[in-house]
């Protein structure tokens, strides 16, 4: 895991839930996991009590394979916050899994001038301090697994 510097307000993610800690946990780890309703085997993210699907509550954590394609994505030219100000223009990506989960995030190591519907990632990790991680993604034929 590639060390990354953020200022504020990126500092790093701040769960809500026991639920999110233990999403956030997994991915100090290196892994990206989530969650699997037991029912009707539907994935699911962010984390949450009750399978949308089927209104079960029975579920399991599973390890994603880790790729997917770009799905949407928004740039940032103005800095939001000055500690972003040398970052931009940014993209802020929404990643599709093969197991059906979005998630929002960044692809590294490719320009935003780059970036193009159902593009192959996949998925990195960043530490931003002891104990906390970020996925990221990272783009390229080695994505397509």
């Amino acid at each position: 895991m590639k060390a990354a510097r953020y200022g504020p307000p990126l500092a790093h993610p701040r769960p809500a839930t026991d639920l999110e800690q233990a999403f956030w946990e997994r991915c100090a780890r290196g892994r990206l996991e989530f969650q699997r309703c037991s029912v009707c085997q539907r994935w699911r993210h962010p984390p949450r009590a009750m399978c949308a699907g089927c209104g079960s509550l029975e579920w399991s954590w599973c390890e994603s394979g880790g790729r997917g394609r770009i799905f949407s994505w928004s740039l940032t030219h103005r800095a939001p916050h000055p500690s972003l100000a040398e970052s931009v223009p940014f993209a802020t990506v929404i990643v599709e899994l093969e197991e059906g989960v979005r998630l929002v995030s960044v692809v590294r190591d490719l320009e935003p001038a780059a970036l193009r519907l159902d593009l192959p990632v996949r998925v990195d990790f960043e530490e931003l301090e002891a104990g906390v991680s970020l996925p990221v993604f990272r783009a390229g034929a080695e994505a397509q697994g």
